[in-house]
């Protein structure tokens, strides 16, 4: 295990290999570990990074008064990439950690070569933190399947685990969050393991501090980097159409679908994911 002082902290990373730098981006509730398969193959081919994002395992946990800040974590993964090194990295982000790597390649895109993108929650392009009645109003109107993805979520993940995070009972958070993200079933398949991970990257600051940033529909058309969009094929509907919407607006963007996987394909389908995402990256390697 590696660390880099960056940014007023101190990251915990891994890496394998040599060749073009290969840097994932994680997701809530979880640590560079998650990666820990992709690490091995993909550092056949590439010099393969993966860190922990701020506060994550086994990083410095976050403090009772502090905000986990969306914009904090942007700044985080620029002043990372730039620690990697000078040359256009490709990207690998999920969920949580793929928004973060949007919000990098409209601020600082010539630091990206290529973005991999697995279903990240990108709901501020339609709605705010709070859903005000106007926009889910105007999004049933214009996009009912995504406007009911949202409703859903909102009711049956967001606001009962923040009142689960508000009685400080951080395993039934976890137990609402997890099922509402992956879905039901993925949830109760999760190994000991790996619920660890994710009981060891549950923060109720995520969800009680100052939410996601926005996004704005015209940027996003605007990068202009090959792009590819990961979805699983038993994920929730609601990432998927997140994630058709985004492959509408991103111009250099391609969509797959991992077989027989939830939300965290990378974990669930090792074989397909990998494959899926050498075959992109190898397009665009020297």
């Amino acid at each position: 295990m590696l660390q880099a002082n960056l940014n007023d902290y101190k990251f915990n990373y891994i890496e394998n290999g040599n060749g073009d730098n290969l840097v994932f981006v994680h997701g809530s509730a979880s640590d560079y570990r998650t990666w820990e398969k992709q690490l091995e193959y993909f550092g056949e081919y590439y010099h393969t990074i993966a860190y922990s994002r701020r506060y994550h395992w086994p990083n410095e946990q976050i403090l009772d008064n502090e905000d986990y800040s969306m914009a904090k974590h942007v700044e985080d993964l620029e002043e990372f990439l730039k620690f990697i090194g000078n040359k256009p990295i490709h990207l690998v982000g999920h969920s949580y950690g793929a928004l973060l790597c949007i919000l990098l390649a409209i601020k600082n895109s010539e630091l990206i070569h290529t973005l991999t993108l697995a279903e990240p929650p990108a709901v501020a392009l339609y709605v705010s933190n709070i859903p005000k009645p106007k926009e889910i109003l105007k999004l049933l109107f214009s996009k009912p399947k995504l406007a009911l993805g949202i409703i859903k979520f909102g009711a049956k993940g967001i606001s009962p685990t923040t009142k689960a995070f508000n009685q400080n009972d951080m395993d039934k958070a976890l137990d609402i969050f997890g099922k509402a993200t992956l879905g039901v079933k993925a949830f109760l398949n999760l190994s000991k393991s790996r619920l660890a991970q994710a009981r060891a990257n549950l923060f109720k600051a995520e969800l009680l501090g100052s939410g996601f940033l926005p996004l704005d529909e015209n940027k996003i058309q605007n990068i202009k980097l090959p792009t590819l969009l990961i979805s699983g094929q038993n994920s929730p509907k609601l990432w998927q159409h997140l994630l058709i919407e985004l492959n509408k607006l991103i111009p250099n963007s391609e969509l797959k679908i991992i077989s027989e996987a939830s939300h965290i394909m990378h974990e669930d389908n090792v074989l397909d994911y990998n494959t899926t995402v050498l075959t992109f990256l190898k397009k665009y390697t020297n």
